[in-house]
């Protein structure tokens, strides 16, 4: 398994820590949208049709933090590796934006569940949309015209963190690939039945832990750490999914780890 400390290397973005990026305007923006109302709203209102009315897992304050965190780190990593993004720079904004579209559309990513689960990344647009136009005009950073680019930026992330349309910008693959690290045990993105020993079910409660931490042979190594041999099933079907067409094939490497249980004892060692 990786030597780096768990600080290093868990689904966690330390806005005090040095970064890759210029993180000033990221770190703003995180503070200024974990006070504001209606977000705060939405993120836990997101969760009452996919959980309480649909019984899939948790898509609410809980899974945003994570997946924000994962989509920060990622990018951190990434930039370390020297990794180029298009989506700001293609606009003409400037690198510290980057980091600003990935948090927003990180953190609006799912509110399209408080109109149904089913499609919900097509009913996140219009909704986030009125969010980004109040939010991004309370930023003394943007005047108008930079402010739409930065929310087509947002939108287009949020949009393709589904498999169903397809990244332009290496900012929405970072977005889409965080959105399914977040699997450890009893929180995969694959919906399960509860109650039920089915291989969702099964392969879930397999995933002890993920991490990310800087790769050998690539800029980034997501690993995951296994209890049962079961739980490839996760990454098989729903992370190597979600990477497939990011735009960051080529600058991440996925390691599946298998250790009994209890033991923390290396079985098997997969790669993909």
């Amino acid at each position: 398994m990786s030597d780096t400390t768990d600080s290093q290397d868990r689904l966690q973005y330390e806005p005090d820590a040095d970064h890759a990026f210029p993180d000033g305007p990221v770190n703003e923006v995180l503070e200024r949208i974990d006070a504001d109302a209606e977000v705060t709203a939405y993120l836990e209102a997101q969760n009452v049709n996919p959980v309480s009315r649909m019984g899939y897992n948790d898509h609410g304050t809980k899974h945003v933090d994570i997946v924000r965190g994962a989509a920060l780190r990622l990018y951190d990593l990434l930039k370390s590796g020297g990794v180029e993004f298009n989506g700001a720079l293609e606009q003409g904004l400037e690198e510290a934006d980057e980091a600003v579209i990935i948090a927003l559309a990180a953190t609006l990513h799912d509110i399209g569940h408080v109109v149904h689960r089913h499609d919900h990344s097509y009913y996140s647009i219009p909704l986030a949309a009125d969010i980004l136009d109040r939010f991004l005009g309370e930023l003394d950073r943007y005047d108008t015209a930079e402010s739409v680019r930065i929310k087509g930026e947002v939108l287009h992330a949020i949009l393709c963190h589904h498999s169903t349309e397809t990244p332009l910008t290496e900012e929405a693959g970072v977005v889409r690939l965080a959105d399914a690290l977040d699997m450890e045990r009893g929180r995969s993105r694959i919906p399960y039945e509860r109650g039920r020993r089915g291989i969702n079910t099964l392969s879930s409660q397999a995933i002890r832990r993920v991490s990310l931490c800087p790769g050998e042979e690539t800029a980034v190594m997501i690993e995951i750490e296994m209890t049962d041999a079961v739980g490839v099933y996760q990454v098989d079907e729903l992370l190597k999914h979600k990477l497939h067409d990011s735009r960051l094939e080529e600058y991440v490497k996925i390691v599946a780890i298998n250790t009994r249980g209890g033991e923390n004892e290396l079985v098997e060692r997969i790669e993909m």
